[in-house]
Parts: structure tokens; C-alpha cells; sequence
């Protein structure tokens, strides 16, 4: 028997070997660096996106199935201004209009999203697969390639078939994980040899946290404490499922890669120096992405998310945690589930600990122990909840480098709004959020971190969910007061247009060169869309002002006949 000296020793030796092994993230290192001038590697890919809900419209055309957003949205007080997807860009029937867009842009890939209830109605393969709905997949892939345009397919952009939430709750039931993999077979079997890089879900924590537990989102239930993690746990299975499914079906002939796209804001500990603060800042990141990124990578959830929802539950009095739990068979068939992880990134939060007691109120946000702060200094272009912070892109994708085995990424979403009602297309605060963005990114490169490329977000102005057509995303100005839903191209289009033809920032004169054209363009297309309305407004005078006078012009007339008539007795 080994004395407890030599004992002590090889456990302290065993636990430096572990810590080793799986490399930490510096929470202490924040360079802030000055800009740095430099290329991308050759064949990164630059992109845009979109998804179905957002940009189609048609929402009953073609037997196309009610979607969870469709049906949200038709509820009145759900949406700011009880805005509606229901034409939105009319992207269903502009799509060759968009496609010549990508292609003046210079895009390498284009990100959509594929309609679920579009391709089959009810969500129930069996029943019914809608081929006209088929057809028009069918019809913007072929675009796309014929114009060198790589298409990258979302299955799940949060448009749930309304009939498997009426019947079944949606995500909060088990069946979903098979009625998924039907739909996502579908779309490998009808257009896998044209696809090759597939998403199964994009931001699951937006579909769980504020679909399921406060009600934002569609399909707007309030399952407080439970509802988040019970939709999460399904859609980690379904996720998983697919991959299988493709794997084992599809990958040999059609050598595609199967991958997800979370979304992860960035947490900042407050007080470097306070170790409760940099527990809480890794306790907001692992609720946030590691929820899902960490069974994908692992096997199971971080182990900080079993260990407080398991404690406040049990404080609860609640005999098992709201937290799932996956068996050992799941967590091995979950695990490595993950050919490339798709990376949704907008803004980032300073964060302290704050502790919640546990009681009936207990929700997901409460079970973090976290308060988020924003530093007033940070520029805010209009919407509430992003502020640009460059910095913290850099600092997430090295954290997941570290956390996950430096997987290969795909930026899926990164941009910035704006919260304005005029129609200024010289929008020079994005010029600026895409300019350090994509230079955090490039130095992220430098790091090591594994990026492959980068998808602005997005293409087009568009139906932003809840804040309804308030917000604007685009690079290209919709005029959604125009029934033919006209594009302008902003000054971000051609500062974008330059960073891929230049692959990255070749120096600083050529790059404030490219600020200054920017601007110049747009004063252009201002003077474009400033004449719009009056197209707007003779189309009102043809179809309101005109018969409106004709009849004028009709009763004046037989006044005046009557009158003449009178006088001639």
C-alpha cells in the first residue's frame, strides 16, 4: 500500500494531466488591439442570409401548410404594429431579382432557410409531401449555382407546421424528433446531390427560451422554469438524428457535411479580478451556447447547468431537475454529432453574479445567478439589445477554439440594425460594425481559430419576428410600402462588395478609400428612393384619385343636364 504522501502526489499529478489535456480559456487575457491590416485565407467563403418566414411571403400560396408564425402573427398584440410575414419581400416570387443581387455583391454563398410546412403541409410526411413547393427550392438552388453561388440550406428557421403544435405541443413533445427526420430526409433526397452544406437548426435558444418559456416568439407559451429546457432536450435529439440519418444515407454518395448554428452572445466578466464575476460571465456563455454546443461536442450539458438547475430545483422541493437528462446510450449517440458548428453573433454583455432564491418563480434566466450590464460607452444604433463590441466576436470564437477542439466554423448571422422609421440608405454605422467585426474575426484567424467563412446578416431588410418591420438588417433597403417591394442597395453594400473582392483589408489608405465610395454611392440610390414614394403616390392617384373624380365629373354632369332641362320647360 502506498504511503498517503505518494497517494496526495498522484492525485495532484493526475489532476495537472486533465487540466493540460483540455486547454482553458484565459478569462484574464482581453487584447484589445489596434486594427489590424491583412488578408483572409484563400477560399474563405463571404456570404449573406435570409430564412423562409423573413423574406418569402406567399404564406398561403402554392399549398404551402400555416406555419407557428403564421398563425402568431394573425394574433393581434403580438407583433409591433401587428405587422405580419404575410408578403413580406416577396421573396417567394423576386427570388431571380435577389439571386442577381448575390451575384453583383460578388457572394460566395448564399444561407437560406427551407419552409417546413411549405414542403409538407401538415408536417406529417405521410400525409402529404406539396411538390409545388418542391419546385421552388429546386428552382433558387439551380439560380444559385448556375450563378457560382453556393447554396447553404437551414432546415428549422423557427417555422414550425402549426398542425404538430396543435396536436402534439411542438417542440415540448418527443414525436417531433422523428417527424424532423422525415422532413430533413426529404430535403437530402430531393436536393442533396445539388447541396452540400446543410444546418439542422438555427439559433435553438431563441425557439426555446423565447418560444417556450416567455412567449415572445411563436408559438408563444410560458412554460416558466421547465418549457426551455423540455424543447431544447428534443431539438438536441433531433439534431442529432439527422446527422445520423445523413451519415449513415446520404454522405457517401453526396459528400455533404451536416452541422448547427447557435447563437452566442458574448459575457464579459465585470471584475477581472473577482473570480464569482468570471464564474458568472462562464455561467452566461454555457447557458447560452454551451446548452447546445456542449452535448453536441461532449456528450452531455455543462456540467455548471446540471449542477445549478439540479440546486434550485431541489430547493424547489421538486424530487428531480427541470434539467433533462440524457442516458448514457444518448450522450454517445449525441456526442460528435457535428461536422461544422455555425456560429450566430451579434453583441456582447458585461456580467456579475447576482443570486436568485429559488423559489415558484424560478425561470431559466433566474437559474443563471447573473446580472447583465452594458457599458453606456458602447455605440447603439437603435435596437435595445445590441450594442457593437467587437472585441467580444473575438474573445467567443477563441472560447469555443478551447472549449470545443477547435471545430471548423462557419460565421451564420453576424450584423447590425437600424431602429428607423426615414429611408437613409448611407447607413455608415454598419459600414463601421462590419469593418471591426470582420477585422475580430481575421485576428481570430490569426489566433488559430478555425473559420472558414463569413455570412452577413442579411441580404435584405425583412420581417424581424417580434419588432415586425421596425428593425432593418439589410444591406439592401426594402420599400415595404411599395407592392412590388423594390430593392436599394445601402453604402454597406459596396464596403462589403470591396472587403471580398480584397479577401480582407489590404491597408489602411485603400480601406478609408473604400468609406468614402461607399458614402458616394448611396447619395445616389438616396436620390432613387427619395423619388419612390411619388411612383407610390401616382399609383394612389390612378386607382383612388381618378374614379374618384370620374364620378365627380359624371354627377356634376347630370346636375348640370337636369338643370338645362328644367330651363328649356
Amino acid at each position: 500500500m502506498l504511503p498517503r504522501s505518494a497517494v496526495t502526489t498522484c492525485h495532484v499529478l493526475v489532476l495537472v494531466l486533465c487540466l493540460s489535456a483540455a486547454e482553458d480559456f484565459d478569462w484574464t487575457k482581453n487584447e484589445r488591439g489596434s486594427f489590424y491590416y491583412g488578408t483572409f485565407p484563400s477560399g474563405f467563403s463571404w456570404g449573406a442570409g435570409s430564412s423562409a418566414y423573413q423574406t418569402e411571403g406567399a404564406w398561403d400560396k402554392d399549398g404551402k401548410g400555416l406555419s407557428i408564425w403564421d398563425v402568431f402573427t394573425h394574433k393581434k398584440g403580438k407583433i409591433f404594429l401587428n405587422d405580419t410575414g404575410d408578403s413580406s419581400c416577396e421573396g417567394y416570387f423576386k427570388f431571380r431579382d435577389d439571386v442577381a443581387l448575390m451575384k453583383e455583391l460578388k457572394l460566395n454563398h448564399y444561407r437560406f432557410s427551407i419552409s417546413w410546412p411549405r414542403l409538407i403541409p401538415t408536417g406529417i410526411k405521410s400525409d402529404h409531401v406539396n411538390e409545388k413547393g418542391i419546385k421552388y427550392y429546386e428552382n433558387l438552388i439551380d439560380t444559385l449555382l448556375e450563378n457560382q453561388i453556393t447554396p447553404i440550406v437551414t432546415l428549422y428557421h423557427w417555422d414550425l407546421p402549426q398542425v404538430l403544435q396543435e396536436k402534439y405541443g411542438g417542440w415540448q413533445n418527443i414525436s417531433m424528433v422523428n417527424y424532423f427526420n422525415d422532413f430533413a430526409n426529404l430535403c437530402f433526397e430531393r436536393f442533396g446531390n445539388r447541396v452540400k452544406y446543410w444546418i439542422t437548426f438555427n439559433n435553438p435558444w431563441s425557439v426555446a427560451v423565447e418560444g417556450y418559456e416567455t412567449g415572445e416568439h411563436a408559438p408563444g407559451m410560458k412554460l416558466r422554469g421547465t418549457g426551455a429546457y423540455r424543447a431544447a432536450h428534443h431539438i438536441i435529439k433531433a439534431h442529432a438524428k439527422v446527422w445520423h440519418t445523413y451519415d449513415s444515407l446520404w454522405r457517401s454518395k453526396q459528400k455533404g457535411m451536416v452541422g448547427i448554428s447557435l447563437a452566442g452572445d458574448w459575457g464579459e466578466p465585470v471584475d477581472m479580478t473577482n473570480q464569482k464575476d468570471i464564474e458568472a460571465a462562464e455561467r452566461y456563455v454555457q447557458f447560452y451556447m454551451g446548452w447546445f454546443a456542449t452535448p453536441i461536442f461532449h456528450g452531455d450539458y455543462p456540467q455548471v447547468m446540471k449542477d445549478f438547475v439540479g440546486r434550485k430545483s431541489a430547493q424547489q422541493g421538486l424530487g428531480t431537475s427541470r434539467l433533462p437528462t440524457f442516458s448514457s446510450q444518448e450522450k454517445s449517440y449525441v456526442k460528435g454529432t457535428c461536422d461544422f458548428l455555425g456560429v450566430g453573433h451579434f453583441t456582447t454583455r458585461y456580467i456579475t453574479h447576482k443570486t436568485y432564491p429559488a423559489g415558484r418563480g424560478s425561470t431559466f434566466f433566474t437559474d443563471r445567478d447573473v446580472a447583465e450590464l452594458v457599458d453606456p460607452r458602447w455605440p447603439d444604433p437603435g435596437s435595445e439589445w445590441l450594442y457593437a463590441v467587437p472585441w467580444g466576436f473575438r474573445r467567443l470564437l477563441n472560447f469555443i477554439k478551447t472549449q470545443y477542439g477547435n471545430p471548423m466554423i462557419y460565421i451564420t448571422e453576424n450584423g447590425v440594425s437600424e431602429k428607423m422609421q426615414c429611408t437613409e440608405l448611407c447607413d455608415n454605422w454598419r459600414i463601421q460594425y462590419m469593418k471591426d467585426y470582420t477585422n475580430e474575426m481575421l485576428k481570430a484567424i490569426k489566433d488559430g481559430v478555425d473559420v472558414k467563412g463569413y455570412t452577413a446578416w442579411s441580404l435584405l431588410d425583412k420581417f424581424e419576428w417580434d419588432e415586425g418591420y421596425s428593425e432593418r438588417f439589410g444591406l439592401y433597403y426594402v420599400d415595404f410600402k411599395n407592392k412590388n417591394k423594390p430593392r436599394y442597395p445601402k453604402a454597406s453594400v459596396q464596403f462589403y462588395k470591396n472587403i471580398i473582392n480584397a479577401n480582407g483589408f489590404p491597408s489602411q489608405r485603400e480601406v478609408e478609400n473604400w468609406k468614402r465610395k461607399s458614402t458616394d454611392t448611396c447619395s445616389s440610390s438616396n436620390q432613387l428612393l427619395a423619388a419612390d414614394p411619388l411612383t407610390s403616390h401616382m399609383e394612389m392617384v390612378t386607382e383612388i384619385v381618378v374614379p374618384t373624380v370620374c364620378t365627380l365629373c359624371i354627377l356634376l354632369g347630370a346636375v348640370f343636364l337636369m338643370f338645362l332641362l328644367r330651363r328649356r320647360n
